[in-house]
């Protein structure tokens, strides 16, 4: 059998490959030049902040640990920033739930919109996330007031995100952040602020906490950034 991976991961799952094409882009516009004017952090860990090579991707695959699922996910670097897509294919409530994700973020790895696409069982699944000016949100055209301020975009059903946070923060071995995000809830699709708290306790570790969901635990990360174990959640398959 031959084939994009996604399609052929959505085949042998039982879902619809149709949707396994992914997103069409994000049509989102940036100032280039505004970019190019600040500085920029140092890179996190693993040198591709400043790489010449700007076309580089790096892929990851992670099995669900609480229903059956899978995640297939890649990080591209653009011109001016960098881009998350991926597909979620799992059991949602005994649903059968393929999902389409791609997520960009500036050159600081400040989310600047996403959009998911796909279906949860009989039910089509259509979301477009757009940061704007000032820290405002909109979700489908609709402004968001509830994360007004939020930098990042977390979406629900992937440990896909978790990446970009970490990269904008950034954080020393011993150090604390406050990453409050704009957060997509599933199945209920809604855009919700979501407290979380990271803590770096060593090079590959982060004790992790979001309280409103509840969940905490030791987050365990590789060299660039994605989540490996998610504890009671996700787990790396391959890399």
């Amino acid at each position: 059998m031959s084939g994009p991976p996604f399609v052929l991961l959505a085949m042998r799952l039982g879902v619809d490959p149709v949707l396994a094409r992914g997103p069409d882009p994000v049509n989102l516009t940036c100032d280039v030049r505004a970019f190019q004017q600040r500085r920029f952090r140092p890179c996190y860990r693993a040198g591709i902040d400043s790489s010449p090579e700007r076309t580089v991707k790096h892929t990851i695959l992670w099995r669900r640990l609480d229903v059956p699922g899978h995640d297939a996910c890649q990080l591209v670097a653009l011109d001016d920033g960098w881009r998350l897509s991926g597909m979620a294919v799992f059991n949602q409530d005994g649903r059968p739930c393929a999902l389409s994700y791609e997520v960009d973020a500036d050159a600081r790895w400040s989310s600047r919109g996403a959009r998911v696409r796909g279906s949860w069982g009989t039910e089509r699944v259509d979301v477009s996330i757009v940061a704007a000016p000032g820290g405002r949100w909109h979700l489908n055209g609709a402004e968001q007031p509830a994360v007004s301020g939020c930098i990042d975009v977390d979406l629900g059903f992937t440990p896909a995100t978790n990446l970009l946070q970490l990269r904008r923060v950034a954080l020393d071995i011993g150090r604390t952040a406050d990453v409050p995000v704009a957060w997509l809830a599933f199945p209920e699709l809604t855009l919700e602020r979501l407290e979380q708290r990271y803590r770096r306790l060593d090079q590959d570790t982060y004790d992790y906490q979001a309280p409103g969901v509840p969940y905490e635990a030791h987050l365990k990360v590789n060299e660039l950034g994605f989540v490996t174990l998610y504890p009671g959640l996700w787990e790396v398959e391959a890399r």
